[in-house]
């Protein structure tokens, strides 16, 4: 039985790390985590079953914490993404104010350009402290998963944002001949928006 029971543990296990390595969303990172608490209660029982008292012990904590990642990622971020979801289509449904959207969900978003062709992802916006405006976006350009990929930091006024999308007014190859940046190394600001 306890074989049986290392396969469910060892699926869960790595199955519920593609899951949250991933980095898909709060509710595919936060059912991610229910896969670890299974896989948890699995290798608890492996233990058990084989007389393994530090196995049973380890995952015993590992419960608690993948536990805790269910109200993390399921929880309040979920609730979190629910709410500012909500606020974005309040504020399209009237023009009392401005459109709203959420900073958060953009990162990771594919970047297109004019003509709608992916050109990257949307990595982070940095924001003025003083002014309280986007003064550059990276976006990160080529590579698989992240290895080799380039970084270029883009003036906002090249950047249509909505909550779902993120549009670039340069074509791919526009967009190629902006200088990459050092990943460690980002720049204060960026230069002028180029005449387009």
């Amino acid at each position: 039985m306890d074989v049986y029971v290392g396969y469910i543990a060892s699926a869960a296990t790595m199955l519920a790390a593609m899951m949250t390595a991933a980095n898909l969303g709060s509710r595919v990172t936060g059912w991610g985590f229910v896969v670890f608490v299974i896989g948890s209660i699995a290798w608890s029982t492996v233990g058990f079953l084989t007389d393994q008292t530090s196995l049973m012990v380890t995952n015993a904590f590992l419960l608690l914490v993948n536990l805790f990642g269910v109200w993390r990622w399921l929880g309040r971020q979920a609730r979190y993404e629910d709410g500012s979801a909500k606020a974005s289509r309040r504020s399209r449904r009237t023009t009392s104010g401005a459109t709203l959207f959420s900073g958060g969900t953009l990162i990771g978003h594919k970047v297109h350009d004019r003509e709608g062709v992916a050109i990257g992802t949307l990595i982070d916006l940095m924001v003025s402290c003083e002014g309280k405006q986007i003064v550059y976006a990276v976006i990160a350009e080529g590579g698989m998963a992240g290895a080799g990929e380039r970084l270029r930091a883009v003036h906002p006024a090249l950047l249509q944002i909505t909550d779902d999308a993120v549009l670039c007014r340069l074509r791919f190859a526009e967009f190629c001949a902006i200088p990459e940046i050092d990943p460690e190394q980002w720049p204060e600001q960026v230069p002028e928006q180029p005449d387009q």
